[in-house]
């Protein structure tokens, strides 16, 4: 798949590239996890670090093109989609395709990780930030805070990418809170594909219930810790 289908800009304003790798603070025992090389920009500064590399690239000209870039350094790139796989890391950097911002939280939210610096769309980052009861609290919403502490640690003008994209851009830092099983966020997906139903009606019907009532409440009102609480896998 190309990454422009997938809505990707490529990160290319020096200054903010040598910010991100600041930001990310890497030790050279650490291993650094990129998601989409694109052409190699970020890459480049994270090889020079000396700490262990993997980059994912699904598009085979960048693939190639960030491969010649690297040769010798003893970085290994990818040619694959990083969301289908599950490389072991303890720093992920990366200049996400917004397109997938979503399947790029719930995929991290499954690892074992240190850290995450990543660039997003800036209405991502808030959505996910949204508490209980908010009109644009979604599932998303819930596994982020379940899962994660996000903060956002400086905004990105568009002109730092080619093409320029039409929306706002933030370096946002991930730090981990909880790591959840796959299943765990298929529930949560689930939970929430009923999120104006009353929740003990939509447990009900999706057979979770466990003991919890939570009265004329509906799926949009649940803190992140009652999400958990009710889609977490039960004991076999």
């Amino acid at each position: 798949m190309k990454r422009h289908r997938l809505g990707q800009h490529y990160l290319v304003a020096k200054e903010v590239i040598h910010r991100v790798v600041s930001l990310a603070d890497i030790k050279p025992a650490e291993s650094i996890l990129e998601i989409g090389t694109g052409k190699g920009a970020l890459t480049r500064e994270l090889v020079r670090l000396g700490a262990s590399y993997v980059g994912y690239e699904i598009d085979r000209q960048n693939f190639e093109e960030t491969t010649k870039a690297v040769r010798g350094t003893g970085a290994r790139i990818v040619l694959a989609n990083a969301f289908e796989e599950t490389p072991e890391f303890d720093v992920l950097v990366s200049s996400l395709p917004y397109s997938q911002s979503a399947t790029f939280v719930r995929w991290l939210s499954t690892f074992r990780f240190k850290r995450a610096v990543v660039m997003l769309q800036e209405d991502f980052v808030g959505k996910i930030s949204l508490p209980p009861g908010s009109r644009d609290y979604r599932g998303v919403s819930a596994l982020s805070q379940i899962c994660f502490k996000i903060r956002v640690l400086g905004k990105v003008g568009r002109a730092a990418f080619s093409p320029q994209p039409r929306v706002g851009s933030v370096i946002a830092s991930f730090e981990p809170k909880r790591q959840i099983t796959k299943e765990e966020g298929l529930n949560i997906s689930r939970l929430f594909s009923l999120r104006r139903r009353l929740a003990d009606s939509a447990l009900a019907e999706l057979g979770m219930m466990q003991g919890a009532s939570f009265g004329r409440r509906r799926v949009y009102m649940l803190s992140p810790e009652e999400v958990h609480s009710v889609c977490s896998p039960r004991p076999q």
